[in-house]
C-alpha cells in the first residue's frame, strides 16, 4: 500500500525545490514612498474614526436600552 502522502506528493505543487517566483517590481522614487504613506496614514485615520463612531453608537444604543427598561 502506498502512503497518501508519496500518491500526492507529485501532483499538489511546491515541493520542488527549484519553484521560486521572481517579481519584477518597479522602483520607487522617495516622493512616491511619501505620498504612499500620507495616502495609508489618512485611509487608517478613516478607518479608525468609522470603528470608534461606531462603537460609541453601538455602546450609546445597549445603555439607553438598559436604562430604558
Amino acid at each position: 500500500m502506498m502512503g497518501k502522502r508519496t500518491k500526492f506528493k507529485k501532483t499538489l505543487g511546491g515541493y520542488g525545490k527549484n519553484n521560486k517566483t521572481e517579481y519584477n517590481l518597479p522602483k520607487a522614487t522617495p516622493k512616491q514612498l511619501r505620498e504612499i504613506r500620507r495616502r495609508l496614514k489618512k485611509e487608517n485615520r478613516i478607518l479608525w474614526v468609522k470603528i470608534i463612531g461606531l462603537t460609541l453608537i453601538i455602546f450609546i444604543t445597549l445603555v439607553w436600552v438598559l436604562f430604558a427598561l
